[in-house]
């Protein structure tokens, strides 16, 4: 009997993160389902030890853990340098705005709120690994006076030093960058960084785009708004700074 290889590969493995265990089987049962491998933890901690020792392609994040929150889960993740690439979708009871943001500004990528619809989530799920899997695809590096944006290594250096962005953030300065001097739609930015099925809304697009700036300081000032319609970057303010 021939094999077909392609057939058989697994795809990327998940680590559902939440102390229900009904909502950990409901979700895994649905992924795998998809042909995902799935593993799961119900605290913090725990999560936190099963990433250092096999990484996922993708965390799904409960906020209300026991012990070390979710919140707190997100922001190890994203300080260490095994983990700060990985996307995160954040899972919530909790609907008020400021829950949200602050998670999208620890680094996550999305968040789907409780009670959720089963497909929503899947659909979510595939949108941010094709996300990553596009931005996996490029290999460019572009260099601005003294700004370099290196896809390849997932780097952005000012003046020599590297800036501790997440991959979001990067994705979107990326996104920028390979369209200096056009103005970008929030809603084309939704589409060409955060996905077309992500179920974000143009306040996401603001919370990154603000926290991007606070990260590159100084060269903060390429990204220009243009105010209701969206961002565009300038080459030619970096390049002032040089």
């Amino acid at each position: 009997m021939v094999v077909d290889i392609n057939n058989v590969m697994a795809k990327e493995k998940i680590l559902v993160v939440d102390d229900e265990r009904d909502i950990i089987e409901l979700i895994k049962y649905n992924l795998e389902m998809e042909g995902f491998r799935v593993s799961s933890a119900y605290n913090g901690e725990d999560a936190l030890r099963l990433a250092k020792r096999e990484p996922p392609d993708l965390f799904i994040l409960d906020l209300m853990l026991p012990g070390m929150d979710g919140l707190e889960v997100c922001r190890v993740l994203k300080k260490e340098p095994k983990t700060n690439h990985i996307p995160v979708i954040m899972l919530t009871a909790k609907t008020g705005e400021p829950d949200i943001v602050v998670g999208l500004e620890l680094g996550a990528d999305d968040y789907i709120t409780k009670p959720f619809s089963t497909r929503e989530l899947v659909a979510r799920v595939k949108a941010v690994i094709r996300r990553g899997s596009r931005h996996r695809d490029l290999k460019e590096k572009l260099v601005f006076g003294n700004m370099e944006v290196d896809s390849t290594n997932y780097r952005v250096t000012w003046k020599g030093s590297f800036l501790d962005l997440t991959p979001t953030e990067f994705k979107l300065l990326f996104f920028l960058v390979q369209r200096q001097g056009l103005v970008m739609t929030r809603q084309q930015i939704l589409d060409g960084v955060l996905g077309d099925e992500a179920f974000v809304t143009d306040r996401t697009v603001d919370v990154h785009i603000r926290r991007l700036r606070m990260k590159l300081k100084e060269a903060s000032s390429c990204i220009i708004t243009r105010r209701g319609i969206g961002y565009m970057f300038q080459a030619d303010v970096v390049e002032e700074r040089a």
